[in-house]
């Protein structure tokens, strides 16, 4: 099963508090490892400005601002931009399916700093990863639900909206929901 381009929706039970009501948007899977990135924790430790600030890019008058996310516990020093298609279709940036991308280098920043870039964009510190076989486990111990991605979830929810959005996208009332996991 590949999991790219697929959402992971953090079940009432999930032990991790780094993952509590995460909505996971894979943006790679492999029999080796699996990567991607949280799309509804805002980080109040950083904001665009102060990171603009500390990698000396400087913002133009008509310069955009993008709230930061946490993306993951891997990597929390390294940013990545996740947008939509048409923007920085280079070898710099990853496709991810469902028309999405990852731009994890500088010019991304520069250009919505001046005002340009994606116009849906959303910035992730950090990034979710899994070794072989980990997010399988995961899934088969039910700490997480997959569903297709849609892309107004991504950039047309408010963040605190989105794991119950995700779930009502599978047909379930988050009230609905057990903590505690189980096999018939």
């Amino acid at each position: 099963m590949d999991l790219a381009g697929k959402t992971l929706i953090a079940m009432p039970g999930m032990e991790d508090p780094r993952f509590r009501h995460s909505v996971v948007l894979m943006c790679a899977h492999g029999p080796d490892s699996a990567m991607g990135l949280i799309i509804n924790k805002p980080t109040e430790e950083v904001s665009f400005s102060t990171l603009l600030d500390h990698l000396g890019i400087a913002r133009a008058p008509g310069g955009r601002e993008i709230r930061v996310h946490f993306g993951g516990p891997v990597e929390r020093g390294r940013g990545f931009v996740l947008h939509g298609a048409g923007w920085g279709d280079n070898s710099a940036t990853m496709q991810v399916p469902g028309g999405f991308r990852l731009t994890g280098t500088l010019d991304i920043l520069e250009a919505i700093a001046r005002g340009g870039g994606p116009q849906q964009a959303l910035l992730a510190m950090g990034y979710a990863g899994w070794g072989a076989g980990q997010l399988e486990s995961e899934i088969l111990r039910n700490d997480w639900l997959v569903a297709d991605t849609p892309a107004d979830l991504v950039f047309g929810v408010p963040d605190r909206e989105k794991w119950t959005r995700a779930l009502k996208g599978l047909g379930i009332d988050p009230l609905s929901l057990s903590p505690v996991a189980g096999r018939a």
